[in-house]
């Protein structure tokens, strides 16, 4: 697992690559918690994540809790066919705006 911060415009930009399971939850949720301490206006892009266990779920689910707190919003850009079912499933898809592409997440929040 990768994760790469970086900010486009005034958007926090968190790229996660390889699966995000319960061997690779914490790094992520350390990662990404740090990154959107003080955030309202986040992407996480997905394009390259394989795989999305419950406990990558579950910090997604900590990461919009955190940062709608401060009446932000999260994008996730690039979500497989595959979590997307998932995230439908269990309800977690409405909590998120989804785009295809970076831009496109960049403009749902600008």
């Amino acid at each position: 697992m990768n994760v790469t911060i970086k900010t486009v415009k005034d958007i926090t930009v968190i790229e996660a690559e390889g699966s995000i399971d319960s061997r690779t939850a914490s790094e992520f949720e350390k990662n990404t918690v740090e990154a959107t301490q003080e955030e309202d206006k986040v992407i996480i892009d997905l394009t390259k994540v394989e795989f999305l266990s419950s406990a990558g779920l579950r910090v997604l689910l900590m990461l919009y809790r955190q940062v709608k707190a401060r009446n932000g919003k999260i994008v996730l850009v690039g979500v497989s066919e595959e979590i997307q079912d998932v995230m439908e499933n269990t309800g977690f898809i409405n909590f998120f705006i989804l785009a295809e592409l970076l831009e496109d997440g960049v403009n749902a929040l600008s």
